[in-house]
């Protein structure tokens, strides 16, 4: 099987890889795809209406996807519960990130100009982020929620609707041969959102084995008991090593209120001695832990 090379020195063990992402094609998750894999090696894309069917995808039978690439945090809204939910009860193991900023254009029919648009959809979020622009050069249109900023594209074109325009990804423009009407209409340009790749925890040689690198990211989800000082004392498995914590989240857990797991991101890797004495440490101050993965940092 021959290899490439792709993002930060990883060793991907295949030179075409398929990849599943939640929406339509054109999404920004298809953009994170690329972004990671580049267009040469990423070339067959999955698209699938929801998360839930994306990592069913991942776990499935051997015709299932080399990866999935999922939204994990944006820069604006934070995080997406629903990924850190999945990952925490699915069998899966995170082995890249990457981030794309959220660029939202204007996008119309092809056969239609601007000055016949009455109505403008997309995913909520979209219409929202672009508040500024639509107050300025829309704020006579209808606005219009739909389930997905590319899907939004993808409507216009198969309904052959000329007086309604999407916003969504240049992407989404390109593959659907639509009319880019205008570019970067968000109100923060600084926008982000972050992704992970991730790949059947099952699988038994992975496609994708990082390595140290020096500058790495390892991913963790734990649970301790419900008394005053555990969490400190879990995180003192890190502190005390001088390993830095990138990121820490509570998430419910199910069947159990008022009672949370711990999703964290720390500098180093699982197979760095210093890091592997710290999740030794970590796994005898919790009740539960799993580690998702270690991976050269992208974000």
């Amino acid at each position: 099987m021959s290899s490439v090379i792709v993002s930060k020195k990883l060793v991907l063990k295949k030179e075409a890889v398929s990849a599943a992402i939640q929406g339509e094609l054109g999404a920004y998750s298809q953009q994170a795809v690329y972004s990671f894999f580049g267009r040469d090696v990423a070339r067959t894309i999955i698209p699938l209406p929801t998360l839930q069917r994306v990592f069913a995808a991942i776990e499935g039978d051997s015709s299932q996807p080399d990866f999935a690439v999922v939204p994990v945090e944006n820069s604006l809204a934070g995080s997406v519960g629903e990924t850190i939910d999945l990952l925490i009860s699915k069998n899966v193991r995170v082995v890249g990130e990457t981030s794309v900023p959220v660029s939202h254009c204007l996008i119309i029919h092809k056969d239609t100009s601007i000055d016949r648009i009455r109505k403008v959809q997309s995913h909520p979020q979209a219409l929202a982020q672009c508040r500024e622009y639509l107050d300025r050069h829309g704020r006579h249109w209808e606005q219009v929620s739909v389930y997905d900023t590319a899907g939004s594209v993808k409507m216009i074109k198969e309904q052959n609707l000329m007086d309604t325009a999407g916003i969504a990804s240049e992407l989404a423009c390109e593959i659907y041969g639509m009319k880019l009407a205008a570019r970067e209409i968000e109100d923060d340009p600084s926008n982000r959102t972050r992704f992970v790749i991730v790949e059947n925890g099952n699988r038994r040689e992975s496609y994708l084995p990082t390595e140290p690198t020096g500058d790495d990211k390892t991913s963790a989800i734990f649970a301790t008991k419900h008394e005053p000082g555990c969490l400190v004392r879990a995180l003192s498995a890190l502190s005390s090593r001088a390993i830095n914590v990138d990121r820490i989240e509570s998430r419910p857990i199910k069947g159990k209120p008022w009672e949370y797991f711990f999703w964290i991101d720390f500098s180093g890797h699982e197979k760095e001695d210093q890091c592997r004495k710290a999740i030794e440490d970590l796994r005898y101050q919790t009740e539960e832990l799993k580690i998702l993965g270690s991976y050269p940092r992208g974000v």
